[in-house]
């Protein structure tokens, strides 16, 4: 049984027939896996969730995501769960059920799970399970998730820099392609492989007056993406940082323009 058909086996035991249907997002529906892609799975449910079905999906998904998996290593998961009735008909922001990931391992091992809440995040994240078309059970994606608006994708978008700033220390090269991505959806209204996102971005470095090196230090993280380059970060955070900013600089400009 591959990782995937474990991870539909446990929502279906989970949530039963109330789970309407499960999509590929991410990486697996742009451009395909790499290296260092998780596996990344959106739920869709006939109804909110219940505190001991979060915590059930997230004890299961300890056995087989990651490194950590408790039945041995595997590819990172990040699943998410939403209600139909929270985002169909769409509203901004929409409410999240569940996010499991592998940033939070250490918290799911000592028992926290998060209760639902608004995220804004999801309108990316619904928008590339409908462009991705990939259902693992149930319905097409378009049959049970209304289209989200351009406008809303661009605040979602926006609204995801503070927290990726927070991380870009600790979350170097994923903090980098992610702000890339989101400066090509602000300039293109398409969502894009991370490693087509750096590439983009890089090609317009010098029109966006940013030094040199960064399209050096921009594609050190493509290719730590692709597995074909060992990163080092520690010594380059200034650098880094700069080049964080001037990213953010673009993806301000662009969204001041679109208000």
């Amino acid at each position: 049984m591959t990782q995937i058909d474990e991870i539909v086996r446990l929502v279906r035991d989970v949530l039963g027939d109330d789970a309407i249907g499960a999509y590929l997002h991410g990486s697996a529906v742009l451009g395909g896996l790499r290296p260092t892609s998780d596996v990344d799975i959106l739920v869709v449910a006939r109804r909110r969730t219940t505190a001991d079905e979060r915590r059930m999906l997230v004890d299961r998904l300890l056995d087989v995501s990651g490194a950590g998996a408790r039945l041995g290593p595997a590819r990172p998961v990040e699943l998410a769960v939403v209600a139909q009735a929270d985002v169909r008909p769409w509203r901004y922001p929409p409410r999240l059920e569940l996010l499991y990931g592998e940033w939070l391992r250490a918290a799911f091992e000592r028992g926290d799970v998060p209760a639902p809440a608004p995220s804004p995040d999801l309108a990316v994240l619904l928008s590339t399970a409908l462009a991705g078309n990939h259902p693992l059970f149930g319905p097409r994606p378009a049959e049970v998730l209304d289209p989200v608006p351009l406008a809303d994708l661009w605040r979602a978008a926006v609204a995801d820099v503070p927290g990726l700033l927070a991380d870009l220390e600790a979350d170097t090269r994923n903090v980098l392609l992610t702000l890339a991505r989101i400066w090509v959806t602000l300039a293109t209204g398409e969502i894009v492989p991370k490693d087509a996102a750096a590439d983009w971005a890089i090609a317009r470095l010098p029109t966006a007056r940013l030094p040199s090196e960064a399209a050096a230090l921009l594609a050190r993280a493509r290719d730590g993406y692709h597995g074909t380059e060992w990163e080092q970060w520690d010594d380059r955070i200034p650098e880094v940082r700069a080049l964080a900013d001037l990213l953010v600089g673009e993806i301000d400009r662009l969204a001041t323009r679109e208000k």
